[in-house]
């Protein structure tokens, strides 16, 4: 379809264990519009993750297509992979991966100084960004002196702040109380019906049924693929 924002065409992905190989993409086939949200679920060491690495082009397939807002990944160096991904896609992960060093702002406004933007629009750009993630008095606090649920909003403002059109969720909630991860899912929900597409791959099966497709995995195959009525519209 013309406005798929992702074509995965037959891609396979296998690593040695030890001696023994491991299919961890087994043939995927995976079309997403733009503006669907996802939830990827599975057991651990159904290839989720890999899925999730290669769909935010830090993983290369062994083999098949993998195309993105109509350009073809797979055949990109590490460079241009780099350029693309900081240009298409937005990381949330676990573990937050702020820089202890810096402020809540500075964090969120690191992608903007790597991409070489001007001060002046930096600023134009970062300050809504801080109101609508609801950290106006804590922006010039270090990570270690936010809330759990803090830190992540300051990794989703990381996440946003280049606009990419595909935002990638790993477990975003899994170490936040109900309490904060019903916030995060609250704002993620809001980026996707602002138009961002939106995958999370998470084991909560709360969070992976609000999703509006949602993608299940065993072993390297994608088992089942399907549209939730009930979703949140």
């Amino acid at each position: 379809m013309s406005d798929a924002l992702i074509r995965v065409n037959g891609v396979n992905k296998t690593f040695l264990l030890g001696n023994e190989p491991v299919h961890a993409l087994n043939n995927i086939q995976l079309q997403i519009q733009s503006g669907e949200y996802l939830s990827v679920m599975g057991p651990s060491g159904s290839g989720k993750s890999t899925l999730l690495n290669m769909l935010g082009l830090l993983d290369v397939p062994d083999n098949g297509e993998y195309w993105l807002a109509g350009a073809d990944t797979v055949p990109m160096d590490e460079e241009q992979r780099a350029l693309y991904r900081r240009q298409q896609i937005g990381f949330v992960f676990q573990s937050y991966h702020l820089i202890p060093r810096l402020s809540a702002a500075e964090n969120i406004e690191l992608p903007l100084i790597l991409a070489g933007i001007a001060p002046a629009e930096r600023k134009k750009r970062l300050q809504p960004i801080i109101e609508k993630l609801g950290l106006d008095s804590r922006a010039g606090h270090l990570p270690n002196q936010l809330s759990g649920g803090q830190r992540q909003r300051v990794a989703i403002g990381r996440a946003i702040i280049m606009k990419p059109h595909l935002l990638l969720a790993d477990e975003p909630t899994g170490n936040l109380d109900s309490s904060s991860g019903a916030e995060v899912v609250a704002l993620l929900e809001e980026l996707n019906n602002e138009g961002i597409t939106l995958v999370v791959v998470t084991h909560d099966a709360d969070l992976g049924q609000r999703a509006k497709r949602r993608i299940r995995m065993v072993d390297g195959v994608i088992v089942q693929d399907e549209k939730n009525a009930g979703a949140n519209a």
